[in-house]
C-alpha cells in the first residue's frame, strides 16, 4: 500500500524534531535532577508590633520595609559570623518575604544541609530584630521573633519530576522552533510544474469606415506625375 507509506514518511519528515527534541529535553531533566547537590530550605518569622496599640496599618508598613532589608549588608553583618558565611555568600542563600496585610516578615534561609539552612534563617532573624529595635523610638514600632525555623525532612531542590518537566517543555519549545525555520521541501522530480500563464495581447479591432481613425490609418494617394 504506497499511499499510507508515503503519508508516514512525509509525516516523520515534517515532525522529526519535536520527536527528537522532545526526549532529549526529558533526559536532560531528569539528569540535572539526579547530577545537581541538593538544596534544603527553612524559615523563621518575626513580627512587627506597635509601640501604641491601633496603628496596625503602620506596623503593616514597616513590616514591607524590614522584609526588604532582609537580605541587605547592614542587616547580614550581624548573621555573616555566627553562621561561618561571607556577607556575599549569605546574600544568596536568605530572603525576605512579607505580606500585605499582616505585619509579619518571613526569613527564607537555604543550604546544602537541613540544619545549615536553619542555622542562616535563624540567624538573619536575630539580626534583623537587633537593627529594627535600635530605632524603634523614632519608628514607633518593635520586632518581635515570632516562630524559629524547623529543620526540613526533605530537600526543597532538585525535584525530579519538576525538572523532567521544564525540560520537557524546554524539548516542546525547541522542536518548535525548528519546524518554524526549516525550509519547505522542494517539489518531486516527478511533480509536474506548472508554468506561469504567459498573457496573450489581443488584436486590434478594425475600426469601422467614416470615422476619423479609419481615415488616419488609410494611406494617403500618390501624388501625380508632373507631365
Amino acid at each position: 500500500m504506497p499511499e499510507p507509506r508515503r503519508s508516514a514518511r512525509a509525516l516523520a519528515r515534517r515532525w522529526w524534531p519535536l520527536a527528537v527534541a522532545v526526549p532529549l529535553g526529558a533526559a536532560a531533566g531528569a539528569g540535572y535532577a539526579v547530577v545537581s547537590p541538593p538544596s534544603y530550605a527553612a524559615s523563621s518569622y518575626v513580627v512587627v508590633v506597635p509601640n501604641n496599640p491601633g496603628e496596625n496599618s503602620t506596623a503593616v508598613n514597616f513590616a514591607q520595609a524590614y522584609g526588604r532589608l532582609a537580605g541587605q549588608p547592614q542587616v547580614l553583618l550581624g548573621a555573616a559570623a555566627e553562621t561561618g558565611h561571607s556577607v556575599a555568600t549569605l546574600a544568596g542563600m536568605v530572603r525576605g518575604t512579607t505580606s500585605p496585610d499582616a505585619p509579619m516578615i518571613e526569613i527564607t534561609g537555604t543550604g546544602v544541609r537541613g540544619e545549615e539552612a536553619v542555622k542562616n534563617a535563624d540567624a538573619v532573624a536575630k539580626s534583623l530584630i537587633a537593627f529594627g529595635n535600635t530605632s524603634s523610638k523614632e519608628t514607633g514600632v518593635r520586632l518581635v521573633p515570632l516562630a524559629p525555623a524547623a529543620e526540613p525532612d526533605a530537600p526543597a531542590s532538585p525535584s525530579a519530576v519538576l525538572d523532567t518537566a521544564v525540560g520537557t517543555a524546554a524539548g516542546v519549545l525547541l522542536g518548535t522552533l525548528v519546524m518554524l525555520t526549516r525550509r519547505k521541501p522542494e517539489p518531486a522530480s516527478g511533480a509536474a510544474v506548472v508554468e506561469p500563464a504567459v498573457p496573450v495581447q489581443a488584436e486590434p479591432r478594425p475600426e469601422p469606415a467614416g470615422t476619423a481613425a479609419a481615415a488616419a490609418k488609410k494611406p494617403a494617394p500618390e501624388p501625380a506625375a508632373a507631365r
